[in-house]
């Protein structure tokens, strides 16, 4: 059991946790006996502990803590031990210690255990399930879900909710091609697995897809999701799909004259996830590769396909079926959102560590007996292994239980591109940590960051990461707004009116660090010089792109883009040699956008990846007359 001085040093240091909490031991009342409730239900944590007799700072930015002692240590120990053994469903028995400060205030340590699994869910007899129940989440106390509870029963072997059978549906629901499917992957994955030996029913009862009902074999939730046909779904699950959405801008827009571009896959999941992907995919911008020793060249997504892969994998996997709202992935200009129906099981501080809750047992063994998902919580390591050696930015994951759903985001950038590290020489004299530059663009990228996100891209503790955001915050760039566990911080003005230092040699700058100066001299050869070589320009061109500054807004580069395919088509490599950049950059930043709006043609429209493929101006851009 952790002293007294221990626990007091963390709470300074981090404030409330999962693990710890601060109350001022007038009484024994709801808050504290919930706080037991939590900590003794929350799974995998040993339980916490509560101190009495210590209570916030008014009016403090900081998690600063006086002790204020308890006024009755001994009816105090009393009352507590004695309701904690009447007032829920089952006897808890906290450790309760007292110690007597150097200031004669006297204080109580109470050790919360956790519950064993088959005891759980503790609750409250008077209000019983779900409202009596409560988890520790963060350093709050949350009233159960029916997720949570779910997780609780699987725990003490109850059956899932994917095992039960769907009503109205038999087994002609469920579509061959899908079941031929299942068996063609996972032939693949073991040859010898005695299920595919099985007849069609044999098959499904073993997976748990099928039970029987008296003399018919009818399918489960399982099964229809897997498995079922199209119509099937429609009529049973409407909203279970997976919708892919693109949207103009870094902002979801609610105004009901812009349209988004929408892609609604309400198929199986054996079938839908293959489809998804692809989809997701062949809408990611491309880069031009030439292997060594290879005369045809191929073009490299920019993002890797394992992340969204298991991006994908997760969300139907990790999915609560009990939401009527599908899986939604957004497109975004600077990002892609994969967003989920459920919060996660698991803690965010213990997201990427070995080991798995699910909430769909029965899905989650098919899709890893398909090698679709691993059941041993390495899905979000891969994620963040294969984004590092893309060199993009770490995805970041939030598991909101107010909202109840899960997202992960991708930026789409390289991390740090050139007009990043040319941003960042602003703040040299803050003396800024690697971490802490990384953490300023992600602020700036999404809006806002918090503990969660900063733990993400830097893989830190929770300690270290709100340090060093209180210590940003401090220096002026950044805001803090809410608080406790719903801390989070957004970009100061100085963040966000402060634009690029111009010039190629600005990214090695004082004030960033070893690391990020090699990866600037390596982000320094998208530039070559600006302008390029304008040789065979009319004069009227090459004085537009001289009339270009060095670090000119993407709106004035795509006018003399315009200009130059307008004047007649052009190859990427030419516009790029124009510009005097590398086609990598023109492509990505400019060229693929500009097509997506229509602005810019292909010569070649059905194949894009034509040798001799070149860009001219659209007969008509989209949204002009």
């Amino acid at each position: 059991m952790m002293t007294f001085n221990e626990l007091f040093k963390r709470l300074h240091e981090g404030d409330e946790t999962v693990e710890i909490e601060a109350k001022t031991g007038r009484e024994v009342g709801n808050s504290l006996l919930e706080t037991v409730c939590a900590m003794s239900n929350e799974p995998g944590r040993g339980g916490g502990y509560i101190l009495l007799g210590v209570r916030p700072m008014p009016e403090s930015l900081f998690p600063d803590y006086e002790v204020v002692g308890v006024p009755q240590p001994d009816k105090m120990q009393a009352d507590l031990i004695s309701q904690c053994s009447s007032i829920f469903n089952i006897a808890v028995r906290p450790q309760v210690e007292t110690e007597i400060r150097p200031d004669k205030k006297i204080v109580l340590v109470v050790h919360v255990p956790e519950a064993p699994a088959h005891d759980k869910p503790v609750y409250f007899k008077a209000k019983g399930l779900p409202r009596g129940a409560f988890r520790r989440i963060g350093s709050t106390d949350q009233v159960c879900t029916d997720d949570d509870l779910q997780a609780f029963y699987q725990g003490r072997d109850h059956r899932s909710l994917d095992e039960s059978i769907v009503e109205n549906c038999i087994f002609d629901d469920l579509d061959p091609a899908a079941i031929a499917e299942y068996r063609r992957i996972r032939a693949e994955a073991n040859p010898s697995a005695p299920e595919l030996g099985y007849a069609d029913d044999e098959l499904l009862l073993s997976l748990c897809c099928a039970d029987r009902r008296g003399d018919k074999l009818l399918p489960t939730v399982a099964g229809v999701l897997l498995f079922g046909k199209r119509a099937t779904i429609r009529r049973v699950f409407p909203l279970m799909r997976v919708d892919y959405i693109r949207v103009p801008g870094r902002e979801w827009v609610r105004s009901p004259d812009t349209r988004f571009d929408t892609v609604e896959i309400l198929d199986p999941i054996m079938l839908a996830l293959p489809r998804a992907l692809n989809t997701v995919m062949d809408d990611i911008p491309k880069a031009f590769h030439l292997p060594a020793n290879s005369v045809r060249r191929q073009d490299v997504p920019l993002m890797p396909r394992t992340a969204i892969r298991e991006a994908l994998v997760n969300a139907v996997m990790h999915r609560s079926y009990r939401h009527k709202s599908p899986v939604q992935i957004i497109r975004y200009a600077n990002r892609l959102e994969v967003r989920n129906p459920g919060h996660s099981l698991v803690p965010d501080e213990r997201l990427g560590e070995p080991g798995s809750i699910t909430r769909n047992e029965k899905i989650a063994a098919v899709l890893h007996e398909t090698r679709y998902a691993e059941t041993k919580g390495s899905g979000i390591r891969a994620m963040r292994e294969s984004m590092a050696q893309a060199s993009l930015t770490p995805p970041t994951f939030e598991s909101d239980r107010q909202k109840d759903c899960f997202v992960v985001t991708f930026l789409f950038h390289h991390f740090l591109n050139e007009e990043d590290v040319r941003w960042l020489g602003h703040f040299s004299d803050a003396a800024l940590s690697e971490d802490e530059q990384k953490a300023l663009v992600f602020a700036r990228e999404i809006g806002a960051i918090n503990n969660a996100a900063y733990r993400d891209i830097n893989r830190v503790e929770t300690l270290v990461a709100s340090g060093h955001l209180r210590r940003l915050r401090d220096l002026g760039l950044l805001d803090q707004k809410g608080k406790s566990a719903g801390t989070f911080y957004v970009p100061t003005p100085r963040l966000t009116e402060t634009t690029p230092l111009a010039g190629p040699s600005q990214p090695q700058a004082q004030g960033l660090t070893p690391a990020l100066k090699a990866q600037a001299q390596g982000l320094a050869a998208l530039s070559t010089g600006f302008p390029g070589n304008l040789e065979g320009l009319p004069p009227e061109l090459a004085a537009s792109v001289r009339g270009l500054r060095q670090r000119a807004r993407p709106a004035d580069v795509q006018l003399v883009i315009r200009q130059l395919c307008a004047w007649k088509p052009l190859k990427a490599e030419q516009i790029a040699r124009y510009l005097g950049r590398k086609q990598i950059y023109v492509t990505r930043t400019h060229l693929t956008p500009m097509i997506r709006r229509n602005e810019l043609v292909y010569i070649y429209p059905d194949n894009p990846a034509h040798p001799q493929q070149a860009y001219r101006v659209a007969d008509k851009p989209r949204g002009k007359k």
